[in-house]
């Protein structure tokens, strides 16, 4: 019994003391940084230049200010999903910052008890929903919360299905939208993974480099959709896309679609062997360790079926 007093308490003083003391030590820091940088942004012409990390994985957080800041966005509405805990996340530091309406969405056991572990959820209208998201009902969730329209970010991390997901949502869907791609894939090549529900990607391959969607793929489906690539952050995770009407108030030199090059050339080296370890794969090792895993070919709207070492222009012999 009284231990149980004792790590409740013990808790209790972590969390209002500890941790909120660290968080709010951090938002200055990060606030800071961000208000002295935006005297530069009208210099900025590369997106990943921004870089700057306070809670997102990445440094996704200062190319997030930039681009809130040049389209006047001062509150946003914002979606995120695939957050984790939001200890580490796209929309952690607009919901700490920004006077904010959120909605972030996990499929992770006990997800809002660990969430408010980590935010005073006071701070901001913020809703939070444990559910695995895919295409059969992303509309209605967003509908039922009431966040399927005037949405400022949209952040999707789901590491596997993420393609289908955004292929469902409506045409400029969010003026800003986070999307993360698989630069395993390379430049070239117009793939995803199947739509497979609860797709895993440990299951699916046991590398976890078998996933989500190149990066050429989630450019053309949200070229048709209504929005424009600027860019990716410097570890080439994430893509970042802006619609089209508001793209000029960027500034930005926007990158050469015809040439991905230097958007998938990632030194990330997350790869794991049969047994789970890391193995640190890097390269066009990549490839090969998933040659044979099935994706969608989507070039020219076909959507069959191919095993990666059957597809053309992959420049690397596999």
């Amino acid at each position: 019994m009284i231990k149980k007093i004792l790590e409740k308490l013990f808790n209790y003083i972590e969390r209002n003391f500890f941790q909120s003391f660290f968080y709010r030590k951090l938002c200055l820091i990060g606030h800071s940084h961000l208000l002295s940088y935006r005297n530069n942004y009208k210099n900025i012409k590369e997106l990943n230049n921004l870089d700057f990390k306070i809670f997102s994985q990445n440094g996704e957080d200062g190319i997030i200010d930039f681009l809130l800041y040049n389209l006047q966005i001062d509150s946003p509405k914002f979606i995120e999903i695939g957050v984790g805990d939001y200890n580490e996340s796209n929309t952690r530091f607009i919901f700490e910052t920004r006077n904010s309406k959120g909605l972030i969405i996990d499929c992770m056991d006990n997800f809002e008890q660990k969430v408010k572990k980590n935010i005073n959820t006071w701070k901001g209208d913020i809703e939070i929903l444990q559910e695995f998201v895919d295409d059969t009902n992303i509309i209605e969730i967003l509908k039922r919360l009431n966040f399927l329209h005037n949405i400022d970010l949209f952040s999707l991390d789901v590491d596997g299905i993420d393609y289908w997901i955004v292929k469902k949502l409506p045409s400029r869907f969010s003026k800003i939208a986070i999307l993360e791609f698989n630069s395993n894939f390379g430049p070239e090549i117009e793939v995803t993974v199947p739509n497979i529900p609860k797709f895993n990607r440990t299951e699916y391959h046991y590398s976890n480099l078998c996933f989500g969607a190149s990066l050429k793929a989630l450019i053309n489906l949200m070229k048709s959709k209504g929005f424009s690539f600027i860019g990716t952050n410097r570890t080439f995770i994430n893509a970042f896309f802006v619609v089209k009407e508001e793209v000029r108030k960027l500034n930005l030199n926007l990158p050469d679609e015809k040439n991905l090059q230097k958007f998938t050339d990632s030194c990330v080296r997350e790869s794991r062997s049969a047994n789970g370890e890391l193995s640190y794969l890097s390269g066009v090792n990549k490839l090969k360790s998933i040659r044979e895993c099935e994706v969608i070919d989507l070039s020219n709207n076909n959507y069959k079926k191919i095993k990666i070492k059957n597809i053309k222009n992959i420049t690397n012999n596999l």
